[in-house]
């Protein structure tokens, strides 16, 4: 088989090369082949290693690129202890996955780390083996042979921009390894982290101020932009990248099929920056892309970005980019607009703020999510607020109101999570279900939660669920029993999945919502129009209440029209008609069934979504 490795190289190698000079420009031309050459050794070795079952899974996704792209994806989040104890328990439920329609897991931080605290997994110690208490690396590859079985690719997290204080390299580093300490941004004295301090930002001022910590074995300030005990690598080293070239082959001969790319935003540090963003983090993105091309082809990158509307298309690439960085990005600009309309009733500034963001390369997807394993940080840009008639940070401090439960008619039952006065940021911690009112006992909660996950579904990308929101789980009230979480009110979102024989253990009046996601994902799996590679339009709203998002597709255009408000609202005759989704043939595929029209217009109930295509025929399918 050395012939196919061979052809890959072939195929790759003159892009590698150019990624090398683009990140190491400094570099002779002689000393830039021997980087490259060290990169296309580290993918032989991973390609070496590689089972034969991956290397058929090479095969076949190399024959269907659009794998991931489908309408018929699905995802769901989850820590791996909370959802099954173990990995091995984790398997076990295998098959509650797949009923829910469930192709991808994302399973979170799992790689061995430093005791508590770590970041809820985020220090890791050692890329190759696996936290004691879930398994070990054998317990990981029979994990993703048994989801591969079930018809669902695993996600694990990997973290770029830091190591545990405890890590090898750390401890290396401290015992006065040179090379090591090379691994790490260190500064015998303030002089130039206060330089850099001018305009960084603080990522946790509650828990972390400032970007450096005094390290006494190092003798020196190192960059620790999250924690004091996460140290921040050295990306200008190009030992990291061959480091990271050799981890990522190692997990993907585990079987893991999507490594999402934590903190990637990070990765460069430029003097007079913020940075994040920088344009070194998109060339090394790709050039770890193009050694995973040669070993692993199977696998693919998600870019963990929450960046700004502006930032965020690079890390799918732009330019001469375009479908060579990530393969995935989080969408996390619909995210907080799906939680500012619901408390706003009002989708302008949503349509606004969606219509600024480019579409994606063809060959990449938006990662789509309504909830996840963080909090929600109030991601609205000024410039869309200004256009939409709201000041920005008036805006934000209200939808931190709302989401607390402070605000007046509020039915969220949020907390607040790093309250930072002097920059504005007051995020929110809760989950999906307490959030949309379903703790308060608010009446139109599990219309809201439905329609959320309608909304997401419908964008097109691939939609993630939370681990739990298809049961409408509450906020955790013991969230903060655990020592080792007191500090952090983001466990209150991230309970234990309440298993009871097999089956999750919920009230029966919460059935509604798990029957209900699992009508959207059967829906949504028979819907062409959804696949990622097919645009997406938002449109200006005709009313302010209903959100209208169009896929255009070979088979027609797909309209979603979503009603965020408590009211009976109507998408009007003008839309259907620009559409030419007339009648006979005009077909709800939510209501799986043919609209009335009331003088031409489409009637939505409160908080309805509606998903219209035209059907050929009578219209009755």
């Amino acid at each position: 088989m050395a012939d196919v490795f061979d052809e890959r190289v072939a195929a790759w190698r003159a892009d590698l090369g150019r990624g090398v000079g683009k990140v190491w420009p400094e570099l002779a031309a002689d000393e830039r082949e021997v980087l490259a050459d060290r990169l296309v050794s580290h993918a032989r070795e991973g390609y070496d290693a590689r089972p034969d079952d991956l290397r058929a899974l090479d095969a076949k996704r190399l024959t269907e690129p659009d794998w991931f792209q489908r309408s018929d994806m699905l995802g769901y989040a989850a820590y791996a202890d909370r959802f099954g104890e173990t990995l091995s328990g984790v398997g076990d439920h295998a098959s509650y996955l797949r009923d829910l329609g469930v192709t991808y897991l994302h399973l979170m931080p799992l790689l061995t780390t430093r005791p508590a605290p770590n970041d809820g997994g985020y220090a890791v110690v050692d890329y190759r083996t696996v936290r004691p208490d879930l398994g070990d690396t054998d317990d990981l590859r029979a994990l993703t042979t048994t989801l591969r079985d079930h018809g669902i690719s695993l996600c694990l997290d990997l973290v770029l921009n830091h190591v545990a204080r405890e890590h090898p390299w750390a401890e290396a580093a401290r015992a006065g390894d040179r090379d090591k300490r090379g691994y790490f941004h260190v500064h015998a004295d303030r002089v130039m982290p206060d330089a850099y301090e001018a305009t960084l930002p603080e990522v946790f001022p509650d828990f972390a101020p400032g970007n450096f910590t005094w390290d006494d074995d190092l003798d020196g300030w190192v960059w620790t932009t999250f924690h004091d005990y996460q140290w921040d690598l050295d990306w200008s080293n190009p030992d990291v990248v061959c480091e990271f070239a050799e981890i990522i082959c190692h997990l993907a001969n585990l079987g893991v099929e999507v490594l999402r790319l934590d903190a990637i935003a990070f990765l460069w540090k430029r003097l007079g920056t913020a940075c994040q963003n920088q344009p070194e983090v998109h060339e090394l993105t790709r050039l770890l892309r193009t050694v995973v091309r040669m070993a692993c082809p199977a696998v693919l990158f998600k870019a963990e970005a929450i960046v700004g509307p502006a930032d965020l298309p690079p890390y799918l690439g732009v330019g001469e980019h375009a479908g060579r960085v990530s393969d995935l990005a989080y969408h996390n600009g619909l995210m907080v607009q799906l939680w500012s309309m619901l408390a706003t009733w009002e989708v302008s500034l949503a349509s606004g703020a969606l219509q600024a963001l480019p579409q994606p390369p063809s060959t990449t997807s938006w990662l789509t999510y309504a909830r996840c394993h963080d909090d929600i940080g109030w991601a609205i840009d000024d410039t869309d607020a200004w256009r939409a008639g709201l000041e920005g940070a008036a805006h934000r401090r209200f939808l931190s109101d709302w989401y607390a439960g402070t605000h007046p008619g509020s039915w969220a039952r949020g907390l607040v999570f790093q309250d930072n006065p002097a920059a504005g940021d007051r995020r929110i911690s809760g989950s999906l279900a307490s959030l949309a009112g379903l703790e308060a006992g608010d009446p139109g909660a599990i219309a809201r939660i439905l329609l959320i996950h309608a909304v997401m579904l419908g964008f097109g990308g691939l939609p993630v669920l939370w681990m739990g929101d298809e049961l409408g789980l509450l906020n955790d009230v013991g969230w903060a029993d655990d020592p080792a979480h007191a500090g952090d009110n983001r466990w209150v979102h991230r309970p234990r999945m309440p298993w009871r024989h097999g089956e999750p253990d919920v009230p029966a009046e919460r059935e509604q919502i798990t029957e209900g996601l699992k009508q959207l994902a059967r829906t949504r799996a028979g819907l062409p129009h959804l696949h990622a590679a097919h645009p997406t339009e938002i449109w200006d709203p005709r009313d302010p209440g209903v959100l209208l998002v169009v896929r255009r597709a070979p088979e027609g255009p797909l309209l979603m029209a979503a009603n965020v408000t408590d009211e009976e609202r109507w998408v009007t005759d003008d839309v259907l008609h620009w559409l030419d989704l007339h009648t006979p043939g005009l077909y709800d595929a939510l209501g799986a069934a043919v609209p009335k029209l009331h003088d031409g217009a489409v009637r939505l109930a409160p908080y309805q979504v509606a998903w219209l295509h035209h059907r050929s025929g009578t219209g009755t399918g």
